[in-house]
């Protein structure tokens, strides 16, 4: 009611706005937007305005092919990015108890890791790292990198790979 108020409307003329029965005017849109200060664009903002989602129900990820496969690494796709300038490539990264160390990936871009389950010990370029849950790894992903020790297992960590998407 203070909103029809503020912008000059009644209270009937902005109960039949609120259930759609009527369609404003563009006057009666400007006057709203007026009395919300706010540019008459943001009134449709929400109804129009489309951006890259992707959701991903627990345990239906993609289930993916990459070089770690043929280490017993297993990759689920959790989601992808559809448009924009860089592409983000979610995973759940599984490595059971037949996995085998995989210090070769290099790739475009940037890398976060968020170990989840298990104990592994990850190679960073020169460096290496003893991960286990809670611990988050950032790094360049053109470095050589990947698990050197899988010290416990069934592992399970979040990877989050960010790259510039290629015209």
């Amino acid at each position: 009611m203070e909103l029809g108020a503020a912008a000059g409307i009644s209270a009937g003329m902005m109960s039949k706005i609120e259930n759609g029965s009527i369609s404003p005017s563009l006057a009666t849109l400007s006057a709203l937007a007026k009395a919300l200060n706010v540019p008459i664009g943001r009134l449709f903002r929400e109804s129009t305005e489309q951006r890259d989602c992707s959701f991903v129900k627990a345990g239906t990820g993609v289930r993916i092919e990459r070089r770690g496969t043929k280490a017993g690494h297993l990759y689920d796709l959790l989601g992808h990015s559809v448009g924009g300038d860089i592409v983000v490539e979610p995973y759940l990264i599984t490595l059971k108890g037949d996995a085998v160390p995989y210090t070769d990936f290099r790739h475009a871009g940037v890398e976060f890791i968020y170990m989840l389950t298990g104990k592994v010990r990850y190679r960073h370029a020169d460096r290496s790292y003893l991960l286990e849950p809670g611990d988050a790894l950032f790094f360049d992903a053109a470095a050589r990198h990947g698990p050197e020790e899988l010290v416990k297992a069934p592992m399970t960590y979040l990877s989050i790979i960010i790259y510039p998407r290629r015209s």
